[in-house]
């Protein structure tokens, strides 16, 4: 079960590295470069505020995974 917990850490970390390339190119930057005003906000908000917690989340959660912080032995 812990090898396997290992793998999920690294589609874990992965899977952040692919929303972070997503969430920059289909949502933060053209939206900040558009001519309106909505886009202007939503894009400041996707880029400040929720691209870390999103891509941070994955990757500590990740990180602890495949590091074996889960595992029997640690309690």
């Amino acid at each position: 079960m812990d090898s396997i917990k290992k793998i999920l850490g690294i589609v874990w970390i992965l899977m952040a590295a692919v929303v972070a390339y997503y969430g920059l190119t289909e949502f933060g930057i053209p939206k900040i470069m558009s001519d309106k005003q909505e886009d202007h906000v939503f894009g400041w908000i996707i880029l400040t505020i929720l691209m870390p917690i999103i891509v941070g989340g994955l990757v500590v959660f990740g990180w602890y995974s495949f590091t074996g912080e889960y595992s029997e032995e640690h309690i």
